[in-house]
């Protein structure tokens, strides 16, 4: 259940970005404030990857683990934010927000198509519900128009690759991997934002986009990338789709903007889906290749039998380590260590 936690809270905090960005784009043009909540999420992270470097210094990335985390950053970091907010400036900020459950559809079909994530027949009917969800919502929440439902779109299929790339980085640490994402993609956009366009040096506004991207950017994206790594990408996602509630309910106690019986039909419909995806584990005998990487893990789940004399096993940490080759059964995700077919 911990890496269903993780991703819930991860969800709330992204949520929140919806109707805060629509407010912020009255200031920036989406391209400078794409680079600000991305910045922001650099330096959110900073003190906490600068502590596990102190206590746990690691090497360099390989070679396939620096393209995935290259990858993330472009379509998760550069392209995705900016056309959400593009999208955001079409449109309201409710409308928007239930579209973004696109993003569990495409990042399901993808991880069945090109990823390798095993989803049995419960785990089918939690998308299927998810996704049904969202469409009963969009259909009642009023459609945002073309061009932003297409920028929305194009944003989920960014972020759904990104999200499948993420989970599969194991050579850095969430803290590391979310510091260098906020800070590359976050320096890329605020400067081709600042050509663009006179950038507001408000000192108010400024420290509000900032301090939105550290929670809703930095600590959301932390969160879901140590899901990801406990769940899978699929399943992680499951939970991150009750994020455009969030942001829908905000939007309207903050903005406004409508909610009615529709948004409580499709509540009633999301909640046993990701029951259904909570519960789709799978059990079968299956081998473990010997293997070295990094990750946040402990040691009373079977998998991490290296010892640490002055830590109890329950204690959640993150180092690089070896895994022997191991042969076994239980129930079980496509985490890291869960990548094999079916």
């Amino acid at each position: 259940m911990h890496g269903f936690l993780l991703a819930l809270l991860s969800a709330v905090l992204f949520g929140a970005s919806t109707p805060a960005s629509k407010w912020l784009l009255g200031v920036f043009e989406p391209v400078q404030l794409a680079g600000l909540l991305y910045l922001g999420a650099a330096l959110g992270m900073a003190p906490a990857a600068w502590l596990e470097r102190r206590g746990a210094p690691s090497g360099r990335l390989d070679r396939a683990n620096a393209l995935r985390l290259a990858g993330a950053v472009l379509l998760g970091g550069v392209l995705g934010p900016v056309l959400l907010l593009l999208a955001l400036r079409e449109s309201e900020a409710g409308s928007v927000a239930l579209l973004l459950n696109l993003e569990l559809a495409a990042t399901a079909a993808l991880g069945a198509l090109l990823f390798r994530e095993h989803l049995g027949p419960r785990g089918r009917w939690g998308v299927a519900g998810v996704v049904l969800a969202s469409g009963i919502l969009a259909a009642g929440g009023g459609w945002p128009g073309l061009t932003a439902a297409s920028l929305t779109a194009a944003a989920c299929l960014a972020w759904a690759l990104d999200n499948h790339l993420t989970a599969l980085i194991d050579g850095i640490s969430a803290q590391r991997s979310t510091l260098v994402k906020g800070a590359v993609a976050g320096s890329v956009n605020l400067a081709l934002g600042a050509l663009a366009a006179p950038l507001d040096l408000d000192l108010g506004h400024l420290a509000a986009a900032l301090a939105l991207g550290a929670l809703s950017y930095g600590a959301s994206v932390m969160l879901y990338i140590r899901a990801a790594h406990e769940l899978g990408a699929t399943r992680a996602q499951s939970v991150f789709a009750s994020a455009p509630f969030v942001g829908s309910a905000l939007a309207f106690a903050l903005l406004g903007e409508p909610l009615g019986t529709k948004h409580a039909i499709a509540l009633a419909l999301l909640l046993p889906s990701v029951a259904a995806l909570i519960r789709s584990q799978h059990a079968h005998p299956h081998a473990h290749q010997p293997l070295s990487h990094e990750h946040s893990h402990r040691h009373d789940d079977g998998h991490h039998t290296h010892a640490h004399p002055s830590l109890a096993a329950e204690t959640r940490h993150s180092h690089r380590h070896e895994h022997d080759a191991l042969r076994h059964a239980h129930p079980h995700w496509p985490d890291l260590h869960h990548r094999h077919s079916h």
